[in-house]
């Protein structure tokens, strides 16, 4: 049995904390922040991880990329402290 892709929204749910989409968007924070450390190009990066065309919907697509862009570097400055937290007290 194959395992899908998690469904995304066009931006995370906003706050200061971990929040269930960050959990299961893991993965794709860090393919971005992958594709952000090896300069990608933002189209590149939304078609192979998000299946988005950005040649039909770039408006949406460039959004859909930086806003997920900038929570994956939020979760690696402070949001990650929230799981070393979770781990420690297990």
């Amino acid at each position: 049995m194959t395992r899908s892709a998690p469904k995304f929204l066009d931006a995370p749910p906003p706050g200061q904390g971990l929040t269930p989409y960050d959990r299961e968007h893991m993965a794709l924070y860090l393919r971005l922040l992958d594709a952000a450390r090896d300069g990608a190009d933002w189209r590149e990066a939304v078609q192979i991880l998000f299946g988005l065309d950005p040649d039909i919907d770039p408006q949406r697509c460039r959004l859909i990329h930086d806003a997920h862009l900038a929570r994956a570097r939020w979760m690696s400055e402070r949001g990650y402290r929230e799981l070393v937290r979770e781990s420690q007290r297990r």
